[in-house]
């Protein structure tokens, strides 16, 4: 463990044996963090080095792929070729939530089913797919191959594929990710090598072998995973690196999801302003999804919107690289921490050093769920409303209990608490769509006994 680091002109070995929040996140205990740093978005937005017009950018880019996916993903075309997932409320989940929990739990919770998102089935869809998409304009255009005005239609030929099939796209992945990358790249004719860490699941190392795609795989974590990648993909001239830790494409990829979800907002006739806040909660790994989506949101709804990040008790490298201020320069396991965790999207040991400046003062907080919790929610959610999500993202499903625990000061800081019954939850369900079968029988199986 690194001692050069001082935190409040403490040494790190000092501030982590004295810290009360350290000595509950190396107990491996549940937590709620509510961000002393959060500010009007107003402010901060303007300081950042992204803004609106970048999402708008990226929107459109989205938009002028639609023909093209529509054409080669045929599960898209009641869609028009967007890459989009469902707002569904879930009122028997909300009150399952609030009969367990012996709270009230006003206001109205939608779950956001990215677990059903087209192509991959996971948020991931967005930010790895938009990244490809970009990638493979970038070239077409340079090639004089493809112009904005073109019917991308076109990019669906043999020729095309041959000439993609010179160029290599990497990444480092936990799984997510790399199905994103690999399906989509793939398709294009991109030759594409996933790097993917010891906790990925086997299944989807498979589903990418089975896409053509070249699967790596190390003894590591993630981190280990991305290092390896980013050495590789230096070798050669004609690889693009798709940076999980520091990608802008990825985020504002991510990012598009808030536009997304207003109009989705506006045809349920669901208002969002100051008399009638939105509060989301996000699962997170190293940052990009729950960071994009997070970014959105505060540009297109400013202090209106309330975003929660959600980690696994034994990953909580967001709420650790914050609340230490160190972003990247600091590790779980620099903690003690095994980063060992069912939730194998989340489990990430080192915060995404981009997200973590950028969430600095937009994030409202973050809270951290156990394995078994999880595990229970994941069941609770499939038999109240017969929708299955993975691990990672039933860590969502906490967000508005802990909001309103006793104990969670929150609401009264913020002077949101008289207006609660107006208010909208969304839970990001980030992943669960492709998962096989046997695996989603396996994990229901473990849930329910701990119910039991």
């Amino acid at each position: 463990m690194r001692d050069n680091n001082r935190i409040g002109g403490q040494p790190l070995l000092q501030w982590l044996s004295s810290d009360p929040l350290l000595k509950r996140l190396i107990a491996l205990d549940e937590l709620n963090w509510n961000n002393p740093r959060n500010a009007s978005s107003a402010k901060i937005l303007k300081r950042l080095p992204l803004g609106f017009a970048d999402i708008k950018d990226a929107e459109q880019r989205l938009q002028r792929f639609s023909s093209y996916i529509a054409h080669v993903f045929p599960d898209t075309e009641k869609q028009v070729g967007l890459i989009e997932s469902p707002l569904r409320a879930i009122p028997e989940m909300q009150q399952l939530l609030a009969q367990q929990a012996g709270v009230s739990l006003p206001g109205r919770l939608l779950l956001k089913c990215d677990n059903q998102l087209p192509i991959s089935g996971s948020i991931k869809a967005r930010g790895g797919i938009y990244e490809v998409l970009k990638q493979a304009e970038t070239l077409a255009q340079q090639a004089g191959l493809l112009s904005q005005a073109d019917d991308y239609r076109l990019l669906d030929s043999e020729s095309m594929r041959r000439f993609f099939g010179d160029y290599r796209l990497m990444v480092g992945s936990t799984g997510n990710l790399g199905l994103s990358i690999g399906i989509m790249g793939a398709q294009l004719g991109f030759r594409v090598e996933v790097h993917m860490s010891s906790d990925a699941r086997q299944w989807k190392k498979e589903l990418l072998r089975q896409k053509g795609v070249d699967v790596v795989e190390h003894d590591g974590d993630y981190s280990a995973a991305v290092a390896q990648a980013r050495i590789a993909a230096t070798a050669d001239e004609k690889c693009h690196f798709i940076d999980d830790e520091s990608s802008q494409d990825l985020f504002l990829g991510y990012s598009v999801a808030a536009i997304r979800l207003a109009q989705q907002l506006e045809q349920l006739n669901i208002q969002v302003d100051s008399e009638h806040p939105l509060f989301v909660y996000l699962p997170c790994g190293v940052g990009g999804g729950p960071g994009g989506v997070t970014f959105g949101l505060k540009q297109v709804f400013g202090d209106n919107v309330q975003c929660f990040f959600a980690e696994p008790t034994h990953s909580p490298c967001m709420l650790l690289g914050l609340y230490s201020g160190l972003h990247d320069r600091i590790s779980v396991q620099e903690l003690g921490i095994d980063n060992l965790t069912c939730a194998d999207g989340l489990a990430v040991g080192r915060a995404s050093g981009f997200v973590s400046t950028m969430m600095e003062s937009l994030l409202s907080g973050v809270y951290t769920i156990s394995d078994s919790n999880m595990l229970r929610l994941l069941v609770q959610l499939k038999e109240s409303t017969h929708i299955f999500v993975e691990p990672s993202a039933a860590t969502s499903l906490a967000g508005i209990v802990r909001l309103f625990q006793k104990d969670n000061d929150y609401l009264r800081e913020q002077g949101l608490q008289d207006r609660m019954e107006s208010a909208t939850h969304i839970a990001w369900a980030t992943g669960g769509g492709m998962v096989p079968e046997e695996e989603r029988q396996r994990y229901l199986q473990q849930g329910r006994v701990l119910q039991s």
